[in-house]
């Protein structure tokens, strides 16, 4: 991956088989795990417990709900083969100990292998700058299709 994301590398790092419009689960872990799942049905999951293992000790250091309705839990494993993200939105939100105290309503994963810092960094501050903007925001709530949410993704990222 080069140090911006490009419109490419979206499909690469979020394909539609790890974007969920279903509701997910409104507990924490529950949620952590089905977004886990997502990344873990296209095969890019090599060891399941370790990666579970690796968000869960990420959720311990400092909380992922970033505010404004928005929750990243993310880890580096070696559990995964290469750098993925995956999606699903709330209608109620999930409780991610967010400053604002508000519940994250748009929910991101991002694993990535364990020598992949420079991945990991690039992929989580470009997503949160992209998340900063309303009408990204906006725009990932109204979405109807994965395919709608992967459009969004590439016009805010790239």
């Amino acid at each position: 991956m080069t140090t911006t994301i490009e419109q490419d590398d979206i499909d690469d790092l979020i394909p539609e088989s790890h974007i969920s419009l279903e509701e997910p689960p409104s507990e924490k872990d529950d949620c952590i795990e089905y977004l886990l799942d997502l990344i873990e049905s296209s095969g890019r999951v090599t060891d399941r417990d370790t990666a579970l293992e690796a968000l869960f000790a990420r959720e311990q250091e400092t909380t992922t709900g970033v505010g404004m309705g928005i929750g990243i839990p993310h880890a580096k494993t070696d559990a995964v083969t290469c750098p993925s993200v995956a999606f699903a939105r709330s209608t109620d939100g999930v409780d991610f100990g967010a400053m604002d105290d508000e519940p994250a309503k748009l929910l991101f994963m991002i694993l990535v292998p364990e020598t992949g810092a420079e991945d990991h960094l690039e992929i989580l501050s470009s997503l949160s700058r992209a998340l900063m903007h309303e009408e990204v925001r906006e725009s990932l709530s109204a979405a109807k299709t994965s395919t709608d949410v992967q459009g969004t993704l590439k016009e805010a990222l790239a």
